[in-house]
């Protein structure tokens, strides 16, 4: 089977890391700044799955630039399908983006930023003379670059991909999920925990998801939030987002977030999406 190798190289500030992140999520193994010397050796460390790679390559590793072709060639004969994406702007743009970030460009000098970029230009001209693909980002926002770079390499359906959602219920009382997108607070809900016969209980068991979920307040919330993920979802799968993560909290997370995450996966499903619910605190201590 032809494994899949994606370079990205180009010159610097010129959305590199737009491209290495936005293959990452699409689920590449990514390397930033490895030489292309030592791709043969990393290619076999990483050839037991059938992940594809990508590896950032620049003028960070130059004195190992030399001889690409020649590497790149015996790569394709190795079975690799290579890519190789270039990267590039206007001086005028990457002048600008290095001012607007403070960062240093990695040849700067005394000459300054123009000569730097003219330096660059030269020692990576036998790469962008290999490239599948070169990549203006002139005049580009982010996420025009990153549905370029994976409708190039996944094909023009990619910018269509599923996203992926993980629906999360938890209690405040253990503080907030740190991979939390969108957090959805529904302690102002009577809460079951004070009625006897279901504080035991958890919001999976339909006594309890009866008592949240027939409260008028909180039909008028997930109402509310359907309407919400109906408008954010296309713009978030627009921008370029992969992944989502929604948590929806209350006290303990056993009864109330647990029965309004449940509620809420149907709709999400609905909406073409891949969702998988967890609940993070419900077989804690009852709250």
């Amino acid at each position: 089977m032809t494994r899949k190798l994606v370079i990205i190289t180009g010159l610097s500030g010129s959305g590199k890391s737009t491209g290495a992140r936005a293959l990452e999520d699409a689920g590449f193994f990514v390397v930033d700044n490895l030489p292309l010397v030592m791709l043969p050796n990393f290619l076999r460390l990483t050839d037991r799955g059938n992940q594809p790679v990508a590896v950032v390559v620049d003028v960070r590793s130059s004195k190992f630039l030399v001889g690409s072709k020649d590497r790149l060639l015996r790569l394709q004969k190795a079975g690799y399908q290579v890519d190789v994406l270039f990267f590039e702007a206007s001086d005028q743009d990457l002048v600008r983006r290095f001012s607007e970030t403070r960062r240093r460009h990695p040849l700067m000098q005394a000459e300054g930023i123009a000569s730097a970029i003219r330096q660059e230009r030269d020692m990576m001209a036998e790469l962008r003379g290999l490239a599948t693909a070169i990549l203006d980002s002139s005049g580009e926002t982010v996420h025009e670059l990153r549905r370029r770079v994976l409708a190039f390499v996944l094909g023009p359906e990619a910018g269509s991909r599923q996203l992926q959602i993980q629906l999360q219920s938890f209690g405040f009382r253990y503080g907030l999920p740190m991979e939390a997108d969108l957090v959805f607070d529904v302690r102002f809900l009577n809460n079951p925990h004070f009625v006897e016969e279901l504080r035991p209980l958890s919001g999976l068991d339909t006594k309890v998801s009866e008592f949240v979920l027939l409260q008028l307040d909180c039909q008028q919330l997930v109402a509310k939030l359907k309407d919400l993920f109906f408008f954010l979802l296309p713009r978030y799968r627009q921008e370029g987002k992969s992944s989502l993560n929604i948590c929806i909290g209350c006290t303990g997370g056993r009864h109330r977030s647990v029965a309004i995450a449940e509620e809420l996966q149907p709709s999400l499903l609905g909406s073409g999406c891949a969702v998988e619910v967890t609940h993070r605190d419900m077989e804690k201590e009852n709250a």
